[in-house]
């Protein structure tokens, strides 16, 4: 899904990071989505994501060939091995989305037989 601007370049960061919020408000009702703070831990992602009683961070790029700071890979693999984490780009947005919401997906109860 191509984001782009009205004179055809590569939207911004801030315009492309909206939208992306935007769609986690519509996917997943009710979710918190908190803007991190970068000077206060460099290379924390951009996004924290709070929903029912899961989580996830998304670190914004506005395309797959965006330069990675210090730190951002370290702390998307980090959280990612601790619920979910990703980097989020107009390339790959519709699989990170689709990823997010099989995280996401409700856990069923387990059942146990009847005897």
């Amino acid at each position: 899904m191509p984001y782009l601007r009205k004179s055809g370049g590569v939207m911004l960061e801030s315009a492309y990071q909206n939208k992306v919020i935007a769609e986690l408000k519509q996917r997943f009702p009710g979710c918190i989505v908190l803007k991190n703070d970068s000077s206060y831990i460099q290379g924390i992602p951009d996004l924290l994501v709070l929903w029912l009683d899961l989580w996830a961070a998304l670190e914004v790029k506005t395309s797959q060939d965006a330069r990675e700071r210090p730190n951002q890979r370290h702390y998307v693999e980090l959280m990612d091995n601790m619920s979910f984490a990703a980097f989020i780009y107009p390339e790959n947005h519709e699989e990170v989305m689709d990823a997010l919401q099989h995280t996401f997906q409700p856990r069923r109860a387990t059942r146990v037989p009847k005897r």
